[in-house]
């Protein structure tokens, strides 16, 4: 037995018997409230604090009456004896507390973007400022079990992709592996408005997206960048990729239809997923068109393979909320912890 799987054994063994300790920072928006449900009935976690800025001082039950939790919300954590953070901050805030949650000995899984992106110089582009903490950019592991799960269990830090690149990367990453793409490849992508958060604005509200759709952000979606760096590392060649992303009048759910050139056959294309999706828990190849509702409520990804001729037509389908953030966070962790992969994901969560 090598010194790095006798390591891992140990660490994993440290939990047996007794629960993680886990907080969850930001737990009153859609990612938190979400991840707070998924905990709460998680067998091998004990939730020990839940922070909100709008709540502080308030009762758990201000913001999950269901629940039997029982605390007050605080401004900030209290990192010390905790195992884990779960960090559901908007981009740029969560980042300079990263560094002070892993110093107390707490692993982190970040719900941002502010770790998704290996170079640094792309975050003044895309999130408007410089990098909060660059230093730890190296350590952050990219939380997509499919892709990454070796790295996953020795991770201290965890960004959790966006919901869209998570469908997307999802949809793309066996052709790509495989070295069927034979062209640029186009995103056409749909969400649910859950996806732009809890806080009010006039882009969500509901007299702006009832009976409307639209697309936006067509010069470039925060999320391409993330999607491609994904897909690069699965092939020696660059790709070039256009994303567009869709605001649709329900709640929650996306699907990502993509299209590119087909080098080889559909047979190829359809053996190339199947392949590379066997055994995963949660991704789901289909001999049809996935619609959203089917995912819904679940942490699945569903995906379809066809074709029109040479142009290969693939969807997929996710909730942005579990699969898309939470539930593949939470999925992130298990892998970390040592415990099985579909722990406290198997029921389906009802809000929002």
């Amino acid at each position: 037995m090598g010194p790095h799987v006798y390591a891992l054994l140990m660490y994993t063994h440290a939990f047996v018997g007794k629960r993680v300790k886990a907080a969850v920072v930001g737990a009153n928006g859609y990612a938190g409230m979400t991840l707070v449900h998924l905990l709460a009935r998680h067998p091998e976690v004990e939730l020990t604090q839940l922070t909100s800025r709008s709540f502080a001082g308030q009762p758990y039950s201000a913001v999950f009456p269901l629940l039997d939790l029982e605390g007050t919300f605080s401004t900030e954590p209290k990192p010390d004896g905790l195992d884990v953070v779960f960090s559901c901050l908007p981009h740029n805030v969560g980042a300079g507390k990263a560094g002070r949650w892993l110093a107390a000995g707490a692993r982190v899984v970040d719900m941002s973007a502010d770790f998704r992106l290996k170079d640094v110089r792309q975050y003044p582009t895309w999130y408007k400022q410089e990098h909060p903490a660059p230093e730890l950019l190296a350590k952050a592991v990219v939380g997509i079990p499919e892709l990454h799960e070796r790295e996953l269990k020795d991770a201290q830090l965890i960004a959790v992709p966006g919901c869209y690149s998570t469908a997307s990367i999802l949809a793309l990453a066996p052709a790509v592996a495989a070295g069927l793409v034979g062209s640029d490849i186009v995103v056409d992508a749909k969400s649910g408005v859950s996806g732009a958060g809890r806080s009010l604005g006039m882009g969500v509200h509901f007299s702006e997206v009832n009976e409307s759709l639209g697309a936006y952000a067509i010069a470039g979606h925060r999320h391409l960048p993330e999607l491609t760096q994904e897909l690069e590392a699965l092939t020696s060649n660059a790709l070039r990729v256009t994303f567009v992303p869709h605001l649709v009048p329900m709640t929650r759910g996306i699907l990502a239809t993509c299209y590119f050139d087909l080098k080889g056959s559909l047979a190829d294309l359809q053996a190339a997923y199947k392949k590379f999706y066997d055994g995963q828990p949660f991704t789901k190849v289909l001999g049809q068109s996935p619609t959203t509702k089917l995912a819904s409520h679940s942490n699945l990804c569903l995906v379809n393979v066809a074709a029109q001729g040479q142009k290969a037509v693939v969807t997929a389908a996710l909730d942005n909320l579990v699969k898309g953030a939470s539930g593949q966070g939470v999925e992130c962790f298990n892998v970390a912890f040592g415990f099985d992969r579909t722990t406290g994901l198997e029921a389906v969560i009802q809000w929002p």
